[in-house]
């Protein structure tokens, strides 16, 4: 039986309807680019490898869909199947039509239109229902327990494994444009150092209603936090990480020109607000590992300090990074020890570091910390001699070694324990000389006089305790620090390598931060609105991230060009991504550029 008249127009308005005066070709090299990124992922072959065998009709290709979509995305801002279609079948030239199967001729009648729509959306769900492993009705609200039984399937063995699957496959495709611009030499001047940070990503569903008893159609999503805001955001939380840089000194301006390297998207995850923060972390930074590309910094917030240090700081470091971090306040101040060493603030130091210089951040809450008093920079000026100094780097396992302050060539403190048990052979003969030159800074720094001096217990003058009853740190000429602290809690959680609100701190940490800032804005506030649910409103955890994933990737697509067309003029193009393609020239330096060395410079003393 026929639909009436009115119900068959009302469905017709809701179906993808060609837009009057907006339809322009799309030139066949715009296509060919985005095709060469999509077939450099792998992800077309890798699907159409899992759909491979499942029942039901085909529908349209995963290559045709995800390149429909990357299109919508570059030329509308939007990751919709709607404006998928409309470009795939009224924007494309003869010649990109047949790379995509698509027919020559554009569909004419509403039936017609229809049925064009019908498969390009039969392809979009073929591929999100072989990736989900908890696949429901999402065009309904499901009974609250009901819900919470296909969330739970997340965490089962096999929805592990497919969400692990889900996250490579989004990074291969966001990391295609990373891999050009190494190729191509364009991240040589970049020194491998790294922010990591989460970001709302708001869905247009509602969430879970105590009323009804029903579950949200996003059953995964959660309530998002931002660092200090009172409200959250329902959704999901994105895992990004940006390529980012430390100033060299502390009164380094703001370069004029563009950075040296283009600050891309270097990783996403999209998972379910607090859970898995460190691991999604790791999941990244692993990932970026397999481009063989630099180690340096890697910095991180509050959010990923309070992780278990299994879950981050370990394998962090493991992969060869370096950490600067920031505390709560009732994490600062001194955290712990090893082997006889103070841990303050994140800085192993001498045990008997004065217990107002330890002690100076106790309980300062985050304004004292950003706007710090006279007297609280004089106490982390004065704490820096007595913190202990890098002997040897890290090794492949993450372990380091430290020394005394007062050990060495060049030590920092004055200490008549380390005289006692571990005296300093002077490098030349004779007395030290009694007379220095005041106009050589040099020489007035590496005085004696000028050092502090440890004080030790009265009791250690009179009796001087033997070596095995003082600490470790004290008898030994190094000790050294693994990864993981040997099982100890808080020194694998809070230790970084940079002196908590040091100059070098500074010069490292706030840098980094404000790259992340600037990628969440440049994906969020731009032409490339991640965080605007109605550019990519299909529902659905594994949908959101193949839709994330896509923009990120136009938005890393978009950064590569503005970079190359501020710094050399010349643009992308869009032969970049074939295999036979040209190599553009690099970029020349300029003298605000970082050194060209991908080296860790020499530990700074501060």
């Amino acid at each position: 039986m026929a639909r009436p008249a009115a119900d068959q127009a009302a469905a017709l308005l809701l179906r993808p309807q060609l837009r009057p005066g907006r339809l322009t070709d799309i030139p066949d090299s715009k296509v060919g680019q985005l095709l060469a990124i999509l077939d450099r992922s792998g992800l077309p072959q890798q699907l159409e490898e899992i759909l491979k065998g499942r029942p039901g009709p085909p529908g349209v290709r995963p290559r045709t869909v995800l390149a429909g979509l990357m299109l919508a995305a570059y030329y509308t801002n939007r990751a919709t199947i709607a404006d998928a279609w409309r470009i795939l079948h009224f924007r494309l030239q003869p010649a990109a039509r047949a790379w995509l199967n698509i027919p020559q001729d554009r569909p004419a009648t509403a039936r017609e239109r229809i049925a064009a729509s019908r498969r390009l959306y039969r392809g979009m769900n073929r591929i999100t229902t072989a990736l989900d492993p908890a696949r429901c009705d999402r065009r309904r609200r499901l009974p609250q327990a009901d819900a919470d039984a296909f969330a739970a399937l997340w965490e089962e063995p096999t929805g592990r494994q497919a969400r692990a699957r889900l996250q490579q496959m989004a990074n291969q495709l966001v990391l295609v444009p990373v891999q050009l611009a190494k190729q191509r030499g364009y991240l040589h001047r970049w020194r491998g150092d790294v922010g990591v940070d989460t970001t709302s990503i708001p869905v247009l569903a509602d969430p879970d209603s105590e009323r009804s008893g029903t579950a949200s159609v996003e059953i995964t999503a959660g309530w998002h936090f931002s660092g200090g805001a009172d409200e959250g955001i329902f959704g999901y939380s994105a895992t990004l990480l940006v390529a980012a840089h430390a100033r060299r000194h502390s009164n380094e301006e703001k370069p004029k020109q563009p950075t040296p390297y283009p600050q891309l998207c270097l990783g996403l995850v999209l998972d379910t607000p607090g859970f898995r923060t460190g691991p999604n972390a790791i999941t990244v930074l692993t990932q970026l590992a397999e481009l063989q590309t630099p180690v340096g910094t890697c910095a991180a917030d509050r959010a990923y300090t309070g992780c278990a240090p299994a879950n981050f700081q370990i394998p962090i470091r493991r992969l060869g990074y370096q950490l600067a971090l920031d505390y709560k306040v009732e994490d600062r101040g001194i955290q712990g020890s090893w082997k006889g060493a103070l841990l303050v603030d994140g800085s192993l130091a001498c045990p008997h570091m004065p217990i107002a210089l330890a002690t100076a951040t106790r309980d300062a809450d985050d304004k004292t910390v950003r706007l710090r008093s006279d007297e609280l920079k004089e106490a982390i000026a004065q704490r820096q001699p007595h913190f202990l100094k890098l002997k040897e780097g890290a090794d492949a396992r993450g372990t380091v070694r430290l020394q005394c302050p007062a050990t060495g060539p060049s030590p920092s403190v004055n200490c008549a324990r380390r005289d006692r048990l571990r005296p300093n052979r002077p490098r030349h003969g004779g007395p030290p000389p009694t007379v220095i030159t005041l106009a050589d800074a040099r020489a007035r720094a590496s005085h004696p006089a000028a050092r502090p001096t440890v004080q030790l217990p009265d009791t250690e003058w009179a009796d001087p305790p033997p070596k095995d009853e003082l600490p470790e740190v004290c008898g030994k000429s190094a000790i050294s620090v693994p990864a993981d602290a040997a099982g100890d809690l808080k020194t694998a959680k809070f230790r970084q390598d940079t002196h908590y609100l040091g100059a070098a701190w500074d010069r490292t940490y706030k840098p980094i931060r404000s790259h992340n800032e600037g990628i969440n804005g440049r994906l969020k506030n731009g032409n490339i609105d991640i965080g605007n649910p109605k550019h990519r409103p299909a529902p659905g955890q594994v949908t959101q991230t193949l839709l994330i994933a896509i923009m990120v990737t136009i938005g890393n697509l978009d950064i590569l060009e503005t970079w190359l067309d501020q710094r050399t003029g010349a643009p992308l193009r869009d032969n970049a991504f074939d295999a036979d393609a040209e190599f553009e020239s690099v970029p020349s330096p300029t003298k605000d550029d970082p050194p060209e060395t991908t080296g860790r410079p020499p530990p700074v003393t501060e």
